[in-house]
C-alpha cells in the first residue's frame, strides 16, 4: 500500500493485507479520509483466522502472509 491517499475510502467490503501493511487501520493510509469514518486500528495479526472487521463500515481485512 502507498500513502498517496488517492483511493476512495470504504469502496470495497473485503481487503487483502500483508504484514508490511501493519499496523492496519481502517480506512487505510492510501484512502481519502474526507468522506469516511474516524480511523480505527485493527489487530488483524492477533486474530486466530487473521481476519478483522471494521466496527464502523463493516469492511473485512484478511492478512495473507
Amino acid at each position: 500500500m502507498t500513502s498517496t491517499a488517492n483511493a476512495p475510502a470504504n469502496a470495497e467490503k473485503r481487503y487483502t493485507v500483508h504484514r508490511s501493511d501493519l499496523p492496519l487501520s481502517c480506512p487505510t493510509p492510501e484512502m481519502a479520509l474526507w468522506n469516511s469514518h474516524p480511523r480505527v486500528y485493527l489487530p488483524v495479526q492477533d486474530e486466530p483466522d487473521h481476519q478483522a472487521q471494521c466496527p464502523y463500515c463493516g469492511a473485512v481485512y484478511q492478512l495473507v502472509d
